[in-house]
């Protein structure tokens, strides 16, 4: 008989229905397990956590021009790589997961390998013989190059750390997402304000590492300014594993890759079989098989008719030629969602630029403000405020005024919202490039375009296209997150997740390629010396700059288009609205409705 309790609101509050358990497998009380409890220390993690990636991606192109003596595109390209790197690894990492050890573990294991990553650059950055001798000036061309040992030891240590963000990343916000059951109203409620909490402990590691990690590492030296973080990622593991008594887990259900690789190969081998009209015909296992699992099963929809064809009955039982109507939507929903995934790729190479040549520009310009200087790399820092602030504003404001012109509980549907942020992209680069114009004219002004010295100008005239993308970030970067975690399956959020990575990991390596290929190509073809060279002061970023608002404008025209033809999730789609109603009926069912409540849910 299964244990059950009625909370004040009336809901059972005895054992999860998401078919959440403990380590040993074993099903759980909510009251036990879960919630924000739980939460508050996956919360944490992410601060400390944070604060240690982007301690190190903030000011790397930084090491790597003054430490390593790289020139522009191969210090901004060596960068680019790494960080796409670091969100491609993020599939490896949701497949183990989903496929064999669960997330739980597979974070473990993952967080392992990041602080011994972590460790090692450290070492790298500290021992006398691990890097090459100091330089007056970083990009001339007498410098001594690393070492091929150097080299190995800082990248190997580079990519060992990217091996471990590629299983802590997937994993631990869908952890968090875990805590919360899907079934019972009042929880499903706390898990919509989950992830705003969750993009909260980000900026906050992001912007202790984008201003403290930053100033010491420019100031004090890079052993105390990645030291730091990589003592702060081992309190953060620690801090997590504090938490695991409190943790609820989910199963994993076998590889996401191969349920969908079993739809696709099943509707080609039946694509001469007719689908029948009624979909009740179609092949589907009993509700009772979800149910005891803690699982969802899903209508047939006409959307990608064609991998209906795997559901048809006939006479085998094959799994590579029959799959559940369940199976085949799953399939689809991760399907519909690769259109919109491949046109967040552009705004991704634009995120790309904060770190890389936006950081490059403020090395030109006056940073002093009295006796301080201002690190390049801590403008990063204006992105992060810039994105807590649209944040607060849009939920405060935007969303109001929105929701009375749409009616939408919403206020704007999450594609919406990731169409302004796109919009917003176009704007910074224009931007962007009349900023670096003026820079030019300046440079031109004053007489140092060969010789590559100081602009007279403060850096703080690049903040415009900082605080722009924090904005943008607001619109675009968080629906991504919620629409990709949203639209996925139940039984692959994990791999809905990477998604969002894989976006950021694509358009970093697209940065890369077009950072290249630009510079190689004007540098033989244009009647100057190239738009990307080692001396910013002779380039001409300006025409970069606005080849990029020409790409976003295109990527724009294409998001409309995708997201006109998209169909949404149905059980998300309206998922706000049927909480709302969920609430209040639950509202009206207090304890003197409490033992009819216990029932229904035991049944």
């Amino acid at each position: 008989m299964a244990i059950s309790h009625v909370d004040e609101n009336g809901y059972n509050d005895g054992y999860t229905k998401d078919g959440t358990v403990d380590l040993k497998g074993n099903p759980i009380l909510r009251s036990k397990r879960g919630g924000w409890k739980a939460c508050s220390f996956i919360v944490v993690y992410e601060v400390f956590e944070r604060m240690a990636y982007y301690g190190i991606s903030s000011n790397l192109v930084i090491y790597l021009t003054d430490k390593l003596h790289q020139g522009t595109v191969k210090s901004s390209n060596n960068v680019t790589n790494w960080v796409g790197t670091i969100w491609m690894t993020p599939i490896l990492g949701a497949y183990f997961a989903d496929s064999f050890l669960g997330r739980y573990w597979t974070f473990l294991i993952a967080s392992a390998i990041y602080l011994l990553g972590m460790s090692l650059l450290t070492l790298a950055v500290s021992i006398h013989g691990l890097k090459p001798p100091p330089c007056a000036n970083p990009t001339a061309a007498d410098c001594k190059k690393a070492s091929t040992l150097q080299l190995a030891v800082f990248f190997g240590a580079l990519y060992t750390l990217a091996v471990g963000t590629g299983g802590t990343k997937p994993n631990i916000s869908t952890i968090g997402a875990d805590q919360f059951d899907e079934f019972h109203p009042k929880e499903k409620s706390q898990k919509l304000s989950f992830f705003n909490w969750w993009m909260f402990s980000i900026f906050l590691g992001t912007l202790f590492a984008n201003t403290v990690l930053v100033y010491i590492q420019d100031n004090v030296g890079w052993t105390l300014g990645y030291g730091l973080p990589t003592v702060g990622l081992g309190i953060s593991i620690m801090i997590f594993l504090a938490g695991s008594s409190f943790y609820r887990h989910k199963k994993p259900r076998g590889s996401p890759f191969t349920r969908m690789a079993k739809v696709i190969i099943a509707a080609l081998r039946n694509w001469k079989v007719t689908v029948p009209t009624d979909p009740k015909e179609l092949y589907e296992l009993d509700l009772g098989e979800y149910t005891k699992n803690g699982k969802v099963r899903i209508d047939s929809t006409p959307t990608l008719r064609f991998l209906n064809k795997a559901c048809v009955k006939t006479d085998t039982i094959d799994p590579w030629m029959l799959c559940s109507v369940t199976q085949v939507e799953e399939t689809k929903q991760m399907l519909r969602m690769i259109p919109i995934l491949i046109a967040t790729f552009i705004p991704s190479t634009m995120i790309a630029q904060i770190n890389t040549l936006f950081v490059k520009q403020g090395t030109t310009l006056k940073r002093n403000i009295g006796n301080f200087s201002i690190p390049p790399a801590s403008l990063g820092a204006f992105v992060t405020i810039s994105l807590l602030v649209s944040v607060v504003l849009y939920d405060r404001f935007f969303m109001k005024i929105a929701k009375r012109l749409t009616k939408n509980p919403r206020g704007i549907n999450i594609l919406q919202r990731m169409g302004i942020g796109m919009a917003f992209h176009i704007l910074i680069m224009l931007v962007a490039s009349f900023v670096e114009r003026h820079r030019l004219s300046v440079a031109k002004d004053n007489g140092v375009v060969e010789n590559g010295k100081q602009v007279p100008l403060s850096i703080l005239i690049l903040l415009p296209q900082f605080i722009l993308m924090g904005t943008a970030d607001a619109f675009l970067e968080v629906a991504k997150i919620e629409f990709f975690y949203d639209q996925a399956p139940e039984g692959m959020k994990s791999l809905g997740t990477s998604y969002s990575m894989t976006s950021l990991g694509v358009g970093n390596f697209i940065s890369s390629f077009l950072l290249s290929t630009v510079s190689d190509i004007t540098k033989k073809h244009g009647n100057h010396r190239g738009w990307i060279l080692n001396n910013l002061n002779a380039s001409h970023l300006d025409y970069y700059y606005a080849f990029f608002a020409v790409l976003n404008l295109l990527n724009f025209i294409f998001f409309l288009f995708v997201s006109k033809f998209y169909v949404y999730k149905a059980e998300v789609s309206d998922s706000l609205a049927v909480l709302r109603q969920e609430l209040e009926i639950g509202s009206k069912h207090r304890v003197t409705n409490g033992q009819e409540a216990s029932t229904n849910t035991q049944i």
